[in-house]
């Protein structure tokens, strides 16, 4: 087991290296692009799925003014837009803009090509098996 400990530390590693490659290799010096802090705060919206601004500043830890203020600052650069919520019309939830995706796609690109390799060279019952316990990993760190 401390293989795979090692291993899946190594593979968190090497996913957020992808993440920090596309963010900041996307990043430029001129208006309305993306500061460091401001890359981090959509990549917690994009992971969090349209949340609300109550829920961006929990899972931040931050107060609810010092989250509008990144969001009102992501939302004048165009990559996030404030939408009502179908539940509750007060209630805003935060969508990223296409603008963001073209920071963040490069990233998914090379899973996608490290997923085809791994579909070269292994037969689709050891895929299914590999994808089943990825599954129930995802489960167990959601928990």
């Amino acid at each position: 087991m401390a293989t795979l400990n090692k291993d899946l530390a190594r593979l968190y590693r090497n996913f957020r290296l992808i993440t920090y490659k596309s963010l900041f290799g996307a990043i430029r010096e001129r208006s309305g692009s993306l500061s460091a802090t401001e890359a981090y705060a959509a990549d917690v919206i994009y992971l969090l799925g349209n949340p609300t601004i109550k829920q961006f500043a929990e899972c931040l830890g931050i107060s609810q003014p010092n989250a509008s203020y990144k969001i009102s600052n992501l939302v004048s650069k165009g990559y996030v837009t404030r939408v009502a919520s179908d539940d509750d019309r007060r209630e805003a939830r935060l969508q990223l803009s296409d603008k963001f995706y073209g920071y963040i796609e490069p990233g998914n690109e090379l899973i996608y090509s490290a997923v085809s390799r791994l579909e070269d060279r292994y037969p689709p019952e050891k895929l299914l098996e590999f994808e089943a316990m990825l599954t129930a990993l995802n489960e167990a760190l959601e928990e």
